[in-house]
């Protein structure tokens, strides 16, 4: 793909389709690669790019960072997630040249430009594409009073700076104003620009301000319970000011908790003074209310929509935090390793002082099957609702939990345990029609996942931490918390020592583990709703409701399954 000679005018590309709505974009994309730019109606008009990947439609939202205007330089620099590009026709080109993934998350290539049909409705440039839609009204002339500061001139410039054919703007800085005005009449930047101008006070007292030291662009990143679920999520990457000293460098986005690798204060061994939870209590939700009864309709339409509107790979992530966090391995605080003695969950769960964690480890896998189950027996609808459900999960599995991926194994291990419930696998309609129309799901499931499940839970799977983030633990907490092992007497014995002996491991293993766990999740930016949605005490309350969440584990897991095996029966009657 070639960049005209004007290519920094976005108009004049034959993939770019000026105000498109995203069903309407989604409708022109066909295959794999397939890709077009458009101006985001509901962002500002901010440059979106859509993609066509795996037989669903992507849209990418480009971050547009605007810098201090200076002779020589773009006054706006374009970026997806690691490279910075002086404009959106460069970027888009050098993605598709180089066959770049769009994002890491997704993997999604753009290959292929769907070129558009007809002249633009409106012509606009590149820049045009960033904060606020453009002028439609002309400005009235104003007269300029002595009052202004004698350095307005490196203020007020245009954040509109055509550099190709289209409509003009007339320079803020060119204005005339009255000293009763505001000095700046500007809006606020909206999220994931940074404007660098000077501030109004600069310069009042000199004839020309002082020169200020040289400053690297800086990135606002977005604040994801604020940005609409349909865009999948970018991790864009601020590039450090090699060789510029600290006081003069723009500070960059603060690391999120599970960013920061704690260091252990000592490797020996402490008194624990008393048992740790890591199952925060369930604090004011934003999805339920503060009594809700069992599988509320609304909640469960609101939950299908959000895991829907999030690429697989970016659900895992999710899922692998809230596991994390669950069994110790990070965000654990100084008060909290102080208490147990040792510095990681994987490390409390061998002791005898870690029977609370392993009891709240066993509930977690528990719950989060049986959520995984009623994902597809709540399908009420046609055949093929349903076997789009199993779709999903095997995917999910597939693509983005196993090891060498995400290596979530704890997530892994519980929507396996979803997908080969009875209730589930009595569902001979449902799975013929998956490996009919999903013929590779089918053979993931059959050849890989399933294999792979039966090793984990033998406890001769993998546990590399250069390949798993979170291992399987659920196998050596069932024992150490009195359950007997089936199966002849030498089998289960031999299953034994292996099993206690991979404890040991892991508990040996537990640094590594948390460090490839913090590098794994270093740049991600978590939806708030989907965190809240997968963690022990919502799922909990979802599934049992605000009264019944509080009984007895045994109780509440044998209810469950009488509700799952009468959805069961519902769906696919016995003959």
């Amino acid at each position: 793909m070639q960049v005209p000679p004007n290519g920094e005018d976005l108009a004049s590309q034959p993939w770019y389709h000026g105000p498109l709505s995203r069903q309407k974009a989604e409708a022109l994309l066909q295959q794999d690669g397939d890709f077009l730019v458009r101006a985001s109606g509901s962002h500002g008009g901010c440059p979106v790019i859509s993609c066509h990947w795996r037989g669903s439609a992507l849209h990418f939202e480009v971050f547009r960072v605007a810098l201090r205007p200076r002779p020589g330089r773009p006054t706006a620099v374009f970026q997806l997630e690691d490279e910075q590009f002086p404009s959106m026709p460069a970027l888009v080109h050098s993605y598709v040249t180089g066959r770049r993934p769009l994002s890491q998350a997704t993997g999604a290539v753009a290959s292929r430009p769907v070129t558009r049909q007809g002249a633009l409705r409106r012509s606009f440039s590149e820049d045009a594409l960033t904060d606020s839609p453009p002028q439609t009204e002309p400005l009235r002339a104003r007269k300029w009073s002595n009052s202004h500061p004698a350095d307005l001139e490196h203020m007020g410039q245009s954040r509109e700076d055509h550099s190709g054919p289209g409509p003009s703007t007339v320079p803020v800085s060119d204005l005339p104003r009255t000293g009763s005005e505001p000095v700046l009449l500007k809006p606020p930047a909206a999220l994931g620009t940074a404007a660098e101008g000077l501030r109004a006070s600069d310069g009042q007292l000199h004839a020309k301000a002082p020169t200020k030291p040289p400053r690297t662009p800086s990135l606002a990143l977005p604040d994801v319970s604020a940005c609409s679920p349909t865009y999948c999520e970018l991790v864009p990457r601020v590039p450090g000011a090699r060789g510029t000293p600290a006081a003069q460098r723009c500070s960059e986005p603060q690391g999120q908790w599970w960013e920061v690798e704690e260091e252990e204060e000592n490797g020996c061994f402490a008194r624990p003074q008393a048992e740790v939870s890591f199952c925060p209590p369930f604090n004011p939700s934003r999805l339920l209310g503060p009594q809700n009864r069992p599988l509320e309709p609304e909640v469960l339409s609101t939950l299908r929509g959000l895991f829907l509107e999030h690429h697989p790979r970016s659900t895992a992530f999710h899922l692998l935090l809230a596991d994390c966090q669950a069994a110790g391995l990070l965000g654990v605080t100084k008060a909290q390793r102080g208490a147990m003695g040792v510095a990681s969950g994987l490390e409390l769960l061998t002791l005898p002082h870690g029977h609370r964690l392993r009891l709240e480890l066993l509930e977690r896998h528990e719950t989060l099957a049986l959520a995984g189950a009623l994902a597809v027996l709540g399908c009420s609808g046609p055949l093929e609702e349903r076997a789009a459900a199993l779709r999903g999960l095997v995917e999910l599995l597939a693509l983005a939990l196993r090891p060498g991926a995400v290596g979530d194994l704890p997530g892994l291990a519980a929507v396996m345990s979803a997908l080969l419930m009875p209730q589930v696998s009595r569902l001979e309609h449902t799975w013929r029609h998956l490996r009919r129309s999903h013929t590779e799901a089918a053979l993931a499931f059959e050849q890989e996942l399933k294999p792979l499940m039966r090793a984990l839970d033998e406890g001769t799977g993998p546990r590399d931490p250069s390949e798993v983030a979170l291992p399987h633990v659920v196998p050596a907490v069932r024992l150490l918390e009195g359950e007997e092992l089936s199966g002849p007497l030498d089998e289960s014995c031999e299953r034994l020592l292996r099993t206690l002996h991979g404890a040991r491991c892991l508990a040996r293993d537990a640094p590594k583990f948390r460090q490839g766990a913090a590098r794994r999740l270093r740049g991600f930016r978590p939806n708030l709703e989907l965190k809240e949605a997968l963690t022990t005490s919502f799922m909990r309350r979802l599934l049992w409701g605000s009264r019944g969440a509080g009984a007895p584990l045994a109780d509440r897991l044998e209810k469950f399954q009488r509700v799952l095996s009468i959805l069961s029966q519902r769906l696919e009657p016995d003959h």
